[in-house]
């Protein structure tokens, strides 16, 4: 199989803060030796473990990149007690043209993991991520939110794993995020993930739930930013102290916690974000989109619980995701 061809435009190895690029050559119509240029800073000082900090894994997701830009900007290298690798836009073309996707291939970069370094842009980017900056880091960050489609709960995430000494590593690194809520995640679908590629190589991962409408507000990118900052004070990284806060423990135990539409039309919430739910309760209704005076679908809850998550836009087409019921646990403080 043949090399990735994405290299560094500065030294990942070097001492210092240094601002560059992941370097992608990219032959296109516009660009016959064109390249995608995603943007990197590598910050480090000394001995020590390795953070890296990722966002826009999804392209309309904005609390990632607004936090790892502030530090990316803000955090010295006299802070710093190993290396913090900072990449804000993992999916650089689908962050420049606000979609999920990339517009390059359709890739679902959260599916295309380990990639390929022969295959597609985005195949390759995965693929640079985890066999080159995966195996450098000790710890991984990286930030989701709902993007144009969903409302969160904002919260940290960590999920089960086989290995049980990794996964409490992985849960005091999200308990010390400090978001408001702290969740263990199931993924309906986790094949190909970038979360599932970082726990198979043994590293401590935490990932996010910040919000969503494909938008970031004060409050989100101030929970984005505080969580990566006590994250990095967590593993020794950065110099100071975790700023504690009182979080309420989520979790997601079975695929039950999952509501989907069945037929397209008008949404009609019954219920809000943090709002309790029992089973067999109305959580939305689904109104035709083409006429009046007919019945609409009622979509009841499967178990007992809180709305941690909602279909974002107006309008539902059958198969959408509409909710999705955690069960509370006791708050971490």
């Amino acid at each position: 199989m043949s090399a990735n061809p994405i290299r560094p435009t500065i030294p990942l190895d070097g001492q210092g803060k240094a601002h560059g690029f992941l370097r992608l050559p990219y032959s296109r119509n516009d660009s016959a030796w064109g390249s995608v240029m995603i943007p990197l800073t590598v910050i480090a000082n000394g001995d020590g473990p390795t953070a890296l900090l990722t966002g826009a894994n999804h392209g309309d997701e904005y609390e990632g990149p607004i936090a790892l830009q502030q530090l990316a900007w803000e955090i010295e290298p006299q802070q710093v007690s190993g290396r913090v690798i900072i990449v804000p836009y993992l999916n650089y073309p689908a962050f420049r043209a606000g979609t999920r996707v990339s517009p390059i291939d359709q890739v679902n970069m959260n599916r295309a993991f380990p990639g390929r370094p022969d295959g597609t842009p985005s195949q390759k980017i995965a693929n640079y991520f985890n066999d080159v900056l995966v195996p450098m880091a000790d710890l991984v960050l990286d930030y989701h939110s709902g993007g144009k489609t969903l409302d969160f709960l904002p919260y940290a995430a960590a999920h089960y794993l086989d290995d049980k000494d990794q996964q409490a590593k992985c849960v005091a690194a999200v308990q010390a995020f400090g978001a408001p809520y702290t969740m263990m995640m199931l993924e309906i679908d986790s094949v190909g993930m970038f979360d599932t590629a970082v726990e198979e190589q043994g590293k401590v991962f935490v990932t996010t739930e910040l919000g969503g409408g494909g938008t970031a507000t004060a409050r989100s990118a101030e929970i984005a930013i505080r969580g990566a900052r006590n994250v990095l004070c967590h593993a020794g990284i950065l110099a100071g102290e975790v700023e504690t806060a009182d979080s309420i423990m989520l979790d997601m135990p079975g695929d039950d916690c999952f509501h989907f539409a069945t037929r397209d039309g008008l949404l009609h919430p019954l219920v809000d974000l943090g709002d309790e739910v029992k089973s067999g309760q109305a959580l939305a209704r689904i109104w035709p989109p083409d006429r009046s005076g007919v019945e609409p679908v009622e979509v009841t809850a499967n178990r007992d619980g809180i709305l941690a998550a909602r279909h974002f836009p107006g309008l539902v087409q059958s198969g959408d995701c509409l909710a999705v019921i955690a069960v509370t646990g006791e708050k971490q403080g």
